[in-house]
């Protein structure tokens, strides 16, 4: 994301949309009571075939349209974002329903009464750091079976199905002909299912991820790739390599990784009986004492709640971090079931 700052507007901001995950960014600072304006159409009703009406086939004229914005909806891993409201300001139609349809590129401007939040404003200054910071693909890979991941700075996705050899169970013996035919086959196809910008991650508990990367690089779409062991397969060996930071050199400071990590430490201070907190009367008498050294909570909630918005002010100001987390992958689903907010202290609660 891209602000514009020679642009800034009352109360508000103007930026430019560079990449798919700056969408994220935006579906969760616009809400009910913002104003939101960029370039849309209308048709000319002048050009009705209906004394009150508007033919289908009118001209749809470009003008900058105003919307008080009213609900939003935002797929992950897709590249639009759907802004619904009532027009605001424009040549036309105004008090009208429109959408406005967020894409790449495109420029918009947002102002919110009273101003823009602590919250929005931490969000928007790491959306613009991240801005440029491509998305990452993770190849876990067994003998017998492959699953491919695309990871996002606030999501996880698997892409397509996972790829197998297994027929009669996991046991049954294949030859090494039928096993080095079936990576072949999975190198070639994974290589048309990953953009040649991404950076692919291999990894797995075995060997065949040696094997995998050669394979992959045969097919001369000249993916950038890394190679670790994990100690197990399947789905958890994503969580892995993010969780243990192995892959640092490709993820880098990834905002998912770092959700991750820090989920990932509260819960295991939890089976410990450490230095953490969850559920809303632990969170707030830990923030009320200055013991937060990380909060680390659903993006959305800091939004619903005033309570959670000022608990997120008070850590900031005694010098602790806050995290605004997605759901979008195991991690953030495990954080919901904490009750979407988890906070490492700097020393345990009596």
């Amino acid at each position: 994301m891209n602000l514009q700052k020679r642009k800034q507007i009352e109360d508000g901001v103007r930026l430019r949309v560079q990449h798919e995950d700056d969408l994220w960014a935006l579906a969760q600072m616009i809400r009910p009571g913002c104003k939101v304006g960029m370039m849309g159409y209308r048709r000319d009703q002048s050009t009705g075939t209906q004394e009150s009406g508007r033919a289908k086939s009118a001209d749809r004229k470009p003008m900058w349209i105003v919307l008080n914005a009213e609900s939003t909806e935002f797929q992950p891993f897709t590249d639009n974002l759907r802004i619904h409201g009532i027009i605001f300001e424009a040549d036309r139609d105004k008090g009208s329903h429109h959408t406005h349809a967020v894409g790449p590129r495109d420029e918009l401007e947002i102002s919110w009464i009273g101003g823009i939040s602590e919250s929005d404003r931490s969000l928007l200054s790491e959306a613009v750091k991240d801005s440029g910071r491509g998305r990452v693909a993770i190849a876990v890979v067994e003998s017998d079976e492959i699953l491919l991941f695309e990871i996002a700075q606030h999501g996880m996705r698997q892409v397509g199905d996972s790829f197998t050899l297994r027929g009669g169970g996991k046991r049954e013996k294949k030859s090494t002909e039928v096993r080095n035919a079936f990576l072949a086959k999975v190198a070639g196809q994974a290589s048309k299912a990953i953009s040649p910008e991404m950076p692919v991650v291999i990894c797995g508990p075995g060997m065949a991820r040696e094997q995998f990367e050669s394979l992959l690089k045969g097919t001369g779409v000249g993916h950038r790739t890394l190679n670790i062991a994990t100690s197990i397969g399947g789905r958890a060996a994503a969580n892995e390599v993010m969780r243990e930071g192995t892959a640092d050199a490709v993820l880098g400071e990834f905002a998912m990784a770092k959700q991750v990590r820090l989920i990932e430490e509260g819960l295991a201070r939890i089976s410990t009986n450490g230095a953490v907190a969850y559920g809303r009367k632990a969170l707030q008498e830990a923030v009320d004492q200055g013991a937060v050294e990380a909060l680390v909570i659903e993006a959305g909630m800091l939004r619903s709640e005033v309570a959670w918005a000022d608990a997120a002010s008070e850590v900031r100001t005694a010098g602790g971090q806050v995290i605004q987390a997605s759901s979008e992958h195991d991690a953030g689903e495990q954080l919901m079931g904490l009750g979407g907010a988890i906070a490492l202290l700097r020393w345990k609660l009596d």
